[in-house]
Protein backbone atom coordinates (compact mmCIF):
# COMPACT_ATOMS: atom_id res chain seq x y z
CA UNK A 1 0.00 0.00 0.00
CA UNK A 2 0.68 3.39 -1.03
CA UNK A 3 2.39 6.02 1.86
CA UNK A 4 -0.50 7.02 4.57
CA UNK A 5 -2.67 5.05 1.87
CA UNK A 6 -6.04 6.06 4.14
CA UNK A 7 -4.80 9.36 3.46
CA UNK A 8 -4.48 9.11 0.08
CA UNK A 9 -7.52 9.28 -2.81
CA UNK A 10 -6.55 7.60 -6.28
CA UNK A 11 -8.14 9.36 -9.51
CA UNK A 12 -9.87 6.98 -11.73
CA UNK A 13 -7.55 7.42 -14.59
CA UNK A 14 -4.10 7.58 -12.86
CA UNK A 15 -2.67 5.65 -10.38
CA UNK A 16 -1.14 9.07 -8.91
CA UNK A 17 -2.58 9.26 -5.30
CA UNK A 18 -3.90 12.71 -4.00
CA UNK A 19 -3.96 14.06 -0.76
CA UNK A 20 -5.73 16.64 1.13
CA UNK A 21 -4.00 19.92 0.58
CA UNK A 22 -4.15 20.41 4.71
CA UNK A 23 -7.31 22.76 5.55
CA UNK A 24 -7.78 23.82 2.49
CA UNK A 25 -9.96 20.91 0.98
CA UNK A 26 -7.94 20.48 -2.23
CA UNK A 27 -7.18 16.85 -3.05
CA UNK A 28 -3.86 17.29 -4.64
CA UNK A 29 -1.76 14.85 -6.56
CA UNK A 30 1.15 14.00 -4.56
CA UNK A 31 3.55 15.12 -7.33
CA UNK A 32 3.27 18.75 -8.50
CA UNK A 33 4.91 20.40 -11.82
CA UNK A 34 6.58 23.71 -10.83
CA UNK A 35 7.13 25.84 -13.57
CA UNK A 36 10.53 25.64 -14.42
CA UNK A 37 10.09 22.92 -16.13
CA UNK A 38 8.78 24.54 -18.98
CA UNK A 39 10.62 27.19 -19.04
CA UNK A 40 12.36 28.46 -21.94
CA UNK A 41 10.69 25.58 -23.45
CA UNK A 42 9.27 25.76 -27.21
CA UNK A 43 5.03 26.54 -26.63
CA UNK A 44 4.27 22.96 -28.87
CA UNK A 45 6.63 21.26 -26.15
CA UNK A 46 5.25 22.88 -23.18
CA UNK A 47 1.67 22.15 -23.99
CA UNK A 48 2.70 18.12 -24.99
CA UNK A 49 4.45 18.38 -21.60
CA UNK A 50 1.02 19.63 -19.95
CA UNK A 51 -1.31 17.56 -21.32
CA UNK A 52 1.13 14.54 -20.77
CA UNK A 53 1.46 14.76 -17.24
CA UNK A 54 -2.08 15.91 -16.63
CA UNK A 55 -3.33 12.62 -18.25
CA UNK A 56 -0.89 10.76 -15.92
CA UNK A 57 -2.85 12.50 -12.82
CA UNK A 58 -0.64 15.50 -11.88
CA UNK A 59 -3.36 18.51 -11.39
CA UNK A 60 -1.30 20.75 -9.26
CA UNK A 61 1.26 23.69 -11.07
CA UNK A 62 3.33 26.07 -9.11
CA UNK A 63 5.40 29.03 -10.76
CA UNK A 64 6.36 32.32 -9.82
CA UNK A 65 7.54 35.81 -11.93
CA UNK A 66 11.06 34.59 -11.22
CA UNK A 67 10.90 31.26 -12.95
CA UNK A 68 12.12 33.54 -16.19
CA UNK A 69 9.39 32.75 -18.72
CA UNK A 70 7.60 30.06 -17.37
CA UNK A 71 4.51 31.71 -16.41
CA UNK A 72 4.42 33.16 -20.19
CA UNK A 73 4.18 29.52 -20.98
CA UNK A 74 2.42 27.60 -18.86
CA UNK A 75 -0.70 29.98 -18.83
CA UNK A 76 -1.55 29.56 -22.51
CA UNK A 77 -0.53 25.06 -22.13
CA UNK A 78 -2.72 25.05 -18.46
CA UNK A 79 -5.87 27.48 -20.24
CA UNK A 80 -8.06 23.68 -21.73
CA UNK A 81 -7.63 22.61 -18.40
CA UNK A 82 -6.92 25.11 -16.04
CA UNK A 83 -11.11 24.15 -14.31
CA UNK A 84 -9.33 20.89 -13.35
CA UNK A 85 -6.53 21.43 -12.37
CA UNK A 86 -4.63 24.07 -9.37
CA UNK A 87 -2.74 26.93 -10.17
CA UNK A 88 -0.27 28.41 -7.31
CA UNK A 89 1.82 31.32 -7.75
CA UNK A 90 4.37 33.11 -5.35
CA UNK A 91 5.45 36.92 -5.30
CA UNK A 92 8.73 37.91 -4.20
CA UNK A 93 7.03 41.59 -3.73
CA UNK A 94 7.17 42.52 0.34
CA UNK A 95 5.11 45.82 0.32
CA UNK A 96 1.54 46.31 -0.45
CA UNK A 97 1.73 47.91 -3.73
CA UNK A 98 4.82 45.51 -4.97
CA UNK A 99 2.15 42.61 -3.90
CA UNK A 100 -0.68 43.96 -5.57
CA UNK A 101 1.18 44.60 -8.78
CA UNK A 102 3.11 41.63 -9.30
CA UNK A 103 -0.31 39.41 -8.41
CA UNK A 104 -2.20 41.04 -11.41
CA UNK A 105 0.60 41.03 -13.98
CA UNK A 106 1.36 37.05 -12.98
CA UNK A 107 -2.87 36.57 -13.38
CA UNK A 108 -2.45 38.25 -16.81
CA UNK A 109 0.53 36.40 -17.88
CA UNK A 110 -1.41 32.71 -16.95
CA UNK A 111 -4.17 34.24 -18.70
CA UNK A 112 -6.26 33.14 -15.39
CA UNK A 113 -8.76 35.13 -13.49
CA UNK A 114 -7.70 33.23 -10.03
CA UNK A 115 -4.94 31.72 -8.30
CA UNK A 116 -5.95 28.48 -6.04
CA UNK A 117 -2.74 29.35 -4.09
CA UNK A 118 -0.86 32.56 -3.93
CA UNK A 119 2.59 32.87 -1.74
CA UNK A 120 4.76 35.07 -0.45
CA UNK A 121 7.99 33.28 -2.16
CA UNK A 122 11.20 32.59 -0.84
CA UNK A 123 11.36 33.93 3.07
CA UNK A 124 14.36 33.60 4.52
CA UNK A 125 15.27 36.98 7.04
CA UNK A 126 12.66 37.53 9.49
CA UNK A 127 13.02 41.12 9.47
CA UNK A 128 13.53 41.92 5.44
CA UNK A 129 10.94 39.12 4.91
CA UNK A 130 8.65 38.17 7.24
CA UNK A 131 8.36 41.57 8.94
CA UNK A 132 8.26 43.44 5.96
CA UNK A 133 5.48 41.32 4.10
CA UNK A 134 3.13 40.79 7.27
CA UNK A 135 3.41 44.36 8.59
CA UNK A 136 0.96 47.15 8.26
CA UNK A 137 1.47 48.02 4.67
CA UNK A 138 3.32 45.00 3.66
CA UNK A 139 2.61 42.42 1.19
CA UNK A 140 0.24 40.62 2.93
CA UNK A 141 -2.79 43.34 3.31
CA UNK A 142 -2.82 42.64 -0.97
CA UNK A 143 -3.04 39.19 -0.42
CA UNK A 144 -5.82 39.57 2.27
CA UNK A 145 -7.89 41.82 -0.47
CA UNK A 146 -7.44 39.54 -3.58
CA UNK A 147 -8.72 36.58 -1.35
CA UNK A 148 -12.18 38.78 -0.52
CA UNK A 149 -12.73 39.68 -4.16
CA UNK A 150 -12.19 36.36 -5.26
CA UNK A 151 -8.80 36.64 -7.00
CA UNK A 152 -7.00 34.17 -4.45
CA UNK A 153 -8.66 31.21 -2.77
CA UNK A 154 -5.86 30.16 -0.54
CA UNK A 155 -2.85 31.79 1.24
CA UNK A 156 0.67 30.28 1.40
CA UNK A 157 4.38 30.79 2.01
CA UNK A 158 7.79 29.04 0.83
CA UNK A 159 10.27 29.19 3.37
CA UNK A 160 13.78 28.00 3.28
CA UNK A 161 15.03 28.59 6.96
CA UNK A 162 13.09 27.62 10.07
CA UNK A 163 13.13 30.94 11.98
CA UNK A 164 10.74 32.47 9.09
CA UNK A 165 8.93 30.07 8.88
CA UNK A 166 8.06 30.07 12.23
CA UNK A 167 7.69 33.71 12.97
CA UNK A 168 5.38 33.55 9.62
CA UNK A 169 3.32 30.51 10.99
CA UNK A 170 2.84 32.50 14.30
CA UNK A 171 2.13 36.04 13.26
CA UNK A 172 -0.49 35.41 10.07
CA UNK A 173 -3.64 32.34 9.89
CA UNK A 174 -2.04 30.89 6.34
CA UNK A 175 -3.54 28.28 4.13
CA UNK A 176 -0.12 26.47 2.70
CA UNK A 177 3.66 26.25 3.18
CA UNK A 178 6.41 25.05 1.04
CA UNK A 179 9.52 24.22 2.80
CA UNK A 180 12.80 21.90 2.42
CA UNK A 181 11.68 18.21 3.16
CA UNK A 182 14.97 16.23 2.24
CA UNK A 183 16.40 13.40 3.74
CA UNK A 184 20.05 14.60 3.61
CA UNK A 185 19.28 18.00 5.26
CA UNK A 186 17.25 16.09 7.59
CA UNK A 187 19.87 13.90 8.82
CA UNK A 188 22.45 16.48 8.88
CA UNK A 189 20.37 19.24 10.85
CA UNK A 190 16.65 18.49 10.93
CA UNK A 191 16.18 21.74 9.92
CA UNK A 192 12.38 20.81 9.23
CA UNK A 193 11.70 18.90 12.30
CA UNK A 194 9.85 22.09 14.12
CA UNK A 195 8.45 23.62 11.09
CA UNK A 196 7.04 20.36 10.04
CA UNK A 197 5.23 20.02 13.34
CA UNK A 198 3.96 23.27 13.75
CA UNK A 199 3.07 23.21 10.17
CA UNK A 200 1.37 19.76 11.02
CA UNK A 201 -0.71 21.38 14.38
CA UNK A 202 -2.05 23.91 12.03
CA UNK A 203 -3.28 22.27 9.66
CA UNK A 204 -1.28 23.23 7.06
CA UNK A 205 -1.12 22.49 3.31
CA UNK A 206 2.60 21.10 3.38
CA UNK A 207 4.37 21.40 0.48
CA UNK A 208 7.62 19.63 0.04
CA UNK A 209 10.64 20.88 -2.22
CA UNK A 210 14.15 20.37 -2.69
CA UNK A 211 13.85 16.62 -1.88
CA UNK A 212 16.18 15.30 -4.76
CA UNK A 213 18.89 18.09 -3.85
CA UNK A 214 22.17 15.83 -3.30
CA UNK A 215 24.29 19.27 -2.35
CA UNK A 216 25.64 22.24 -3.08
CA UNK A 217 27.38 22.88 -6.46
CA UNK A 218 31.34 22.71 -6.09
CA UNK A 219 32.92 25.55 -7.25
CA UNK A 220 34.43 26.03 -10.72
CA UNK A 221 31.53 23.26 -11.73
CA UNK A 222 29.49 24.15 -14.67
CA UNK A 223 26.02 23.27 -14.46
CA UNK A 224 26.35 20.49 -17.77
CA UNK A 225 23.52 18.05 -16.86
CA UNK A 226 20.79 19.65 -15.09
CA UNK A 227 20.91 23.81 -15.87
CA UNK A 228 17.54 24.32 -14.31
CA UNK A 229 19.20 23.23 -11.34
CA UNK A 230 21.20 25.53 -8.58
CA UNK A 231 22.38 22.59 -6.48
CA UNK A 232 23.39 18.85 -7.56
CA UNK A 233 20.87 16.61 -7.44
CA UNK A 234 20.23 12.74 -6.65
CA UNK A 235 19.36 11.26 -10.30
CA UNK A 236 19.99 7.61 -9.94
CA UNK A 237 16.57 6.09 -9.87
CA UNK A 238 16.86 3.46 -6.69
CA UNK A 239 18.22 7.25 -4.74
CA UNK A 240 15.22 9.27 -6.05
CA UNK A 241 12.64 6.63 -5.02
CA UNK A 242 13.92 6.36 -1.29
CA UNK A 243 14.28 10.23 -1.54
CA UNK A 244 10.60 10.32 -2.39
CA UNK A 245 9.68 7.64 -0.01
CA UNK A 246 11.24 9.60 2.95
CA UNK A 247 9.79 12.54 1.97
CA UNK A 248 6.12 11.36 1.36
CA UNK A 249 6.47 9.82 5.11
CA UNK A 250 7.02 13.25 6.51
CA UNK A 251 2.93 14.50 6.15
CA UNK A 252 3.67 16.41 3.22
CA UNK A 253 0.54 16.40 0.73
CA UNK A 254 2.80 16.79 -1.99
CA UNK A 255 5.85 16.94 -3.06
CA UNK A 256 7.45 19.74 -6.41
CA UNK A 257 10.10 18.00 -8.36
CA UNK A 258 13.38 19.66 -9.50
CA UNK A 259 12.27 21.96 -12.87
CA UNK A 260 14.65 19.41 -15.08
CA UNK A 261 12.07 17.54 -17.42
CA UNK A 262 13.75 14.29 -16.67
CA UNK A 263 13.86 14.47 -13.14
CA UNK A 264 10.01 15.40 -12.87
CA UNK A 265 9.28 12.42 -15.17
CA UNK A 266 11.14 10.19 -13.18
CA UNK A 267 9.63 11.32 -10.13
CA UNK A 268 6.19 11.05 -11.72
CA UNK A 269 7.15 7.28 -12.70
CA UNK A 270 8.75 6.35 -9.61
CA UNK A 271 5.47 8.29 -6.93
CA UNK A 272 2.96 5.67 -7.00
CA UNK A 273 4.97 2.89 -5.93
CA UNK A 274 6.36 4.39 -3.06
CA UNK A 275 6.20 2.35 0.34
CA UNK A 276 7.27 3.32 3.90
CA UNK A 277 11.28 3.03 4.20
CA UNK A 278 12.67 -0.14 6.19
CA UNK A 279 14.73 -0.06 8.70
CA UNK A 280 17.86 -0.73 6.33
CA UNK A 281 16.57 1.84 3.74
CA UNK A 282 16.36 4.49 6.24
CA UNK A 283 20.41 3.26 7.83
CA UNK A 284 20.75 3.52 4.00
CA UNK A 285 19.62 7.24 3.63
CA UNK A 286 21.60 8.03 6.71
CA UNK A 287 24.87 6.84 4.98
CA UNK A 288 24.57 8.90 1.76
CA UNK A 289 24.02 12.16 3.61
CA UNK A 290 26.89 11.36 5.56
CA UNK A 291 28.83 11.83 2.16
CA UNK A 292 27.18 14.99 0.62
CA UNK A 293 27.19 18.75 1.81
CA UNK A 294 23.53 19.74 2.57
CA UNK A 295 22.64 22.26 0.09
CA UNK A 296 20.93 23.97 4.10
CA UNK A 297 23.54 23.08 6.38
CA UNK A 298 21.32 24.51 9.40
Amino acid sequence: MPINSSESVHTGKSSLPRRLLGKTGLKVSIIGMGGIVVMNEEPDHTRQVVAEVIDKGVNYFDVAPSYGDAEFKLGPALKPFRKDVYLACKTGQRSYSGAAGELKQSLRHLETGYFDVYQLHGLVDVEKDVKAALGKDGAIKAFVEAKKNGLIRNIGFSAHTPAAAITAMKEFEFDTIMFPVNFSIHFNSGLETEVLFLAGRQNLGIIGIKALAKQKRQEGTAKVSYSKCWYEPFDDADTVELALNWAFSQNISLAIPPGEESLFRLCLNLAPHCRKLTKAQLERLAAISSMAEPIFPE
